[in-house]
């Protein structure tokens, strides 16, 4: 049995078909009414959720949370690691995903827009191959993906915080790399009435090179409590988080590469161009949660759950950007290099004329809503435990984002051009340089609101004075599970567990999106409003800032743009049917003369899935704004079954060490936005082979990543002078039996659908006339593998002697290798394009982790670091599709320092904490392959805070 919430226990184990809700509530209603009856306790014992007596805890702060995690992980059945809070609503972090982040295998991906923790992998792998749970529930997901942002669960609402890295038969929603299960508080589990409230004060992007820092605040308050002689219990919880926004760095390096210009007859090194920005990320977020347990008997629980929170983050971009002695667009004549200092081929400095700079002036608002509810009912007979079921999970990600330019009219004389000169170039790297204009790019009387560039297409294209796109994302799940449980003595058989899982999951991605239009004709301008002005800090350029949300109809006009990336790629509805039947035995006795615990079962999953996209006529557009492209709906359908049998063992040695052994079968399943149906088919005449028919597509067939996994894990308990800890040293084993790539294929068009009338052939070369071309598309081939190895030690110091009692350490390595390789082709990786391959999504090839703490009389102090090396990994870019790219690795240290009041004082209850995060201002950086070949460095400062919590 699990010390964490069992699986036989509440909603750990949940989905539904909405056509089986009926059912299932039937089920929930049924159990109630048979435990309604049953005769009420009338002992005030406090008893956890199995009706066992509560031991009283009394080790308290860093201590308490680290012990609890530890027994979890000794009386767990599977290979796990845990996260348990120190206190009521005190987990070590403020995010789910820095506090998991302290586990062995596990590290986190940075958003570059805030620079908090937001994605999680475990094992070198993708977060999209975690499973993610809310009290044993599966969750909905915000992206296009199946990886959720974890940022959405405040880390105040939740006790525990369980990675699962075997598979277990009686876990739904699991994942190949993890299954990350986390749970609530539930009131029946506390001795006696607890309120907890606190308020922190934080300063987030101090010490960031002078520019602006912000203030914010951190607030939650927990209710927690029981009624009509502990048969009734009620945990209510509020968390509200607002960051007004610091001012951060963007410096991008114009795509990594250098450029060529000629001077005084020799051909010279020069820097491309520069793009550098300043960002204000408001930042908010508010958390409600609601709980409510009966239990009559010992032998009877219901328990509702509600979960809800609103995350809304609004970064406003200002920057500045050009081509230096290139061109990047109708508009943009090439420059005139002169006045220049030649080293070694480099121009160290120089001037370049003709220069057109970009002032950009972008706003994004982006509200991610997750509402979360179940209701689970358990009853027990004898050795007959039956639990029922329902719950949901739903996720809208509304999107809206605005780009304008601004700057000197297309038609400007090249006399009234601009020139820009720079100093300390180093011919490696754009973002060597320092650059000065001639202009200023602070007048509002000669920097309007323009297609500055031509990037529209100029006289013979569509004006694009900027661009709008709006949008929203919404991922749903309906599930219902009803399981039988029975408890055995059977020789090594103690029980079995049988039961079915129905989950039903819709998933639709709608768009809205268009370039900005000022008047008509080419050379449309308007002024910019306001007066206020940004200096972009890399260039040390001072330009012209405003917001301009909420400007389309009053500055701007709309021309939908509708070509087939955006239909196909951007509107799209998916629907997935997974019927679940499972059955695991309990085992428990002895091998060799050593005891042993363990489960062994099977899942068999039937997956029906359906979708419905665009195909798009590539022959009657040309893919730019205002031209439409006719697009005809398209439907697809595909069903399949897996068999995933599981086996954990235990193996207790002497002197209080385990030996685990995990082996099973896993699977993840594709991206939603990959099952999609759409594509389209246009003429390549660009191909170097001669023209051919090109195109790309969705894979309504698409099936899942599979994998068969071996873990193998030992572990060495320790208990000394009060204190305890453990040693740990874990290996693990995946063969990828199936993987997903996204790779051109050679197929007949006439075939596919997508051949629409106007599409024409290619006339010349070896395709001529044919309908045979490639088709870019996810598809399903055979993997690789995956192989680790993980250390652990949680040590405190009064193990050793008596006088370093309070001290201690946690610490853990990890070092992961893949055969996996994905090729660039059909991938959207953002490099220079110099390498053909790219390693596995998320692989950190070594991870370490460490916290050394302090604890006595009151005091608690903490230091932490984490590290991770370079990685892929995977992001949004600027058209809000989902890209691959290289991240630098990167070591955060962060510190904390509290004082409880003892329960002397008049001030019992009372806590008071200061801490620091990102001490070293450790920056978010992404490379061009070569990690030399900087292409965006973002910095976001250290925050500070201090704030008061008080329980009673």
């Amino acid at each position: 049995m699990k010390i964490l919430c069992s699986k036989h226990t509440v909603g750990e184990h949940a989905t539904c078909v909405f056509k089986l809700s009926p059912v299932a509530a039937g089920c929930v209603v049924f159990l109630s009414v048979l435990g309604a009856n049953v005769q009420a306790q009338d002992a005030v014992q406090a008893l956890d959720a199995n009706g066992n007596p509560i031991s009283q805890v009394t080790v308290t702060g860093i201590r308490r949370g680290i012990e609890a995690a530890i027994s979890i992980k000794k009386n767990s059945n599977s290979i796990v690691e845990a996260i348990s809070a120190e206190d009521i609503g005190k987990l070590p972090d403020a995010t789910v995903a820095e506090s998991v982040s302290r586990l062995p295998g596990v590290t986190t991906q940075r958003d570059a827009r805030t620079g908090r923790a937001a994605s999680i992998s475990v094992r070198g792998m993708s977060p999209d191959f975690n499973g993610t749970l809310l009290n044993g529930r599966e969750q909905a997901s915000a992206s296009d993906s199946r990886g959720v942002r974890f940022d959405l669960y405040p880390a105040e609402m939740l006790g525990t915080i369980t990675v699962y890295k075997s598979p277990d038969a009686a876990l739904m929603g699991q994942g190949i790399a993890s299954t990350i299960d986390q749970r609530t508080v539930l009131p029946l589990d506390f001795a006696r009435r607890t309120v907890a409230a606190s308020y922190r004060a934080q300063r987030t992007g101090a010490h960031n090179e002078d520019l602006g820092s912000a203030s914010g605040y951190r607030t939650s308050l927990a209710y927690i409590d029981q009624f009509a002689n502990r048969t009734v219990g009620v945990a209510l919880g509020v968390v509200k988080f607002n960051d007004n926004g610091p001012e951060q760095i963007n410096d991008d390096g114009w795509g990594g590469t250098t450029s060529t210009a000629t001077y005084n007859g020799q051909t010279v090194t020069v820097p491309n161009g520069l793009r550098t920005d300043v960002i204000h990320n408001p930042n908010t977020n508010k958390g409600l949660m609601g709980i409510l347990q009966y239990r009559p008997s010992k032998d009877f629980l219901t328990t509702i759950d509600l979960f809800h929170s609103k995350n809304t983050d609004s970064p406003k971009r200002t920057g500045f950007e050009g081509s230096t002695c290139g061109s990047t667009g109708g508009y943009d004549p090439v420059g005139v290099l002169s006045n220049a200092n030649i080293v070694d081929g480099v121009a160290v400095s120089g001037t370049c004329s003709n220069f057109k700079g970009d002032i950009r002036n972008n706003t994004e608002v982006a509200v991610d809503t997750l509402n979360s509810w179940g209701i689970n009912s358990r009853l027990r007979r004898g050795d007959w435990t039956f639990t029922g079921d329902v719950s949901g999970s739903r996720v809208r990600h509304d999107f809206t984002r605005y780009e304008t330019t601004a700057g000197l009219v297309g038609n400007t004389p090249n006399a009234g051009l601009d020139s820009i000169s720079w100093t300390g170039f180093d011919g490696r790297s754009n973002l060597s340089a320092l650059y000065t204009t001639a202009l200023s790019y602070t007048d509002r009387s000669r920097m309007l609101l323009t297609d500055v560039d031509g990037w529209g297409g100029g006289l013979t294209g569509t004006q694009q004075s900027g661009y709008v796109a709006i949008g929203a994302t919404i991922d749903e799940i309906k599930a219902a599970r009803f399981s039988v449980r029975r408890e055995l003595e059977w020789g090594p058989l103690t029980g079995i567990e049988f039961g079915l899982n129905r989950t039903n999951r819709t998933k639709s991605r709608d768009t809205d999106e268009g370039s900005l239009l000022i008047g008509t004709g080419p050379y449309g301008a308007a002024p910019m409003p306001g007066s206020e002005t940004v200096v972009t800090r890399q260039s040390g350029i001072p330009v012209a800032s405003w917001n301009p949300l909420g400007s389309l109809g009053s500055v701007y006009h709309q021309l939908a743009k509708v070509d087939q990336v955006i239909q196909t790629d951007k509107n799209w509805h998916i629907s997935e049917k997974v019927s679940t039947a499972y059955v695991m035995a309990s085992l428990e006795g002895e091998l060799f003369g050593l005891p042993y615990r363990g489960n062994a079962g099977a899942q068999y999953i039937h997956t029906s899935q359906g979708s419905t996209g665009l195909i798009v006529d590539n022959g009657r557009c040309a893919g730019v704004a205002g031209q439409a492209c006719p697009a005809y709906t398209i439907a697809g359908h595909h069903s399949y079954n897996d068999f995933l049998p599981s086996l954990n063992l235990n193996v207790e040695l002497p002197a209080d060490q385990v030996l685990r052994l995990g082996i099973g079968k896993t699977l993840s399943r594709p991206n939603m936005s990959d099952m999609r149906p759409g594509g389209g088919v246009g003429l390549d005449a660009t191909n170097p082979a001669g023209p051919i028919l090109a195109g790309g597509s969705g894979n309504p067939k698409l099936e899942p990543f599979r994998a068969k996994s071996f873990d193998l894990s030992y572990e060495k308990y320790f208990e000394a002078n009060g204190a305890k800890g453990y040693v740990a040293m874990a290996g693990f084993y995946k063969k990828l039996d199936t993987y997903i790539l996204r790779a051109p294929q050679r197929v007949d068009y006439a075939s596919t659908g997508f051949l629409v009338a106007g599409i024409p052939l290619p006339a010349t070369g070896p395709n001529a006339g044919s309908t045979v071309g490639m088709l870019t598309t996810p598809s399903n081939g055979s993997g690789g593998n995956i192989k680790g190895l993980e250390l652990t030690a949680s040590l405190p110091f009064a193990m050793l002697t008596r006088y370093l009692g309070g001290f201690g350490i946690e610490a853990s390595y990890s070092s992961t290798l893949s055969s996996v390789t994905l090729p660039r082709s059909g991938i959207t990786v953002i490099s220079n394009g110099s390498v053909n391959a790219i390693p596995l999504p998320g692989l950190s090839h070594t991870v370490t982790n460490m916290r050394v703490y302090y604890e006595k009389a009151g005091f608690r102090a903490s230091i932490a670091a984490r590290k991770r090396g370079d990685f892929v990994g995977d992001i949004h870019d600027y058209k809000d599709d989902a890209s691959l790219t290289y991240i630098k690795g990167n070591t955060t240290v962060d510190g904390q320092l509290t004082y409880d009041f003892g329960d002397t004082t008049m001030l019992k209850g009372l806590s008071l904490t200061a801490a620091v995060n990102n001490w070293t201002n450790s920056p978010y950086i992404r490379y061009n392959g070569d990690p030399s070949s900087v292409v965006e460095n973002v910095r976001f400062g250290r925050t500070y805070s201090l704030g008061a919590s008080y329980k009673f």
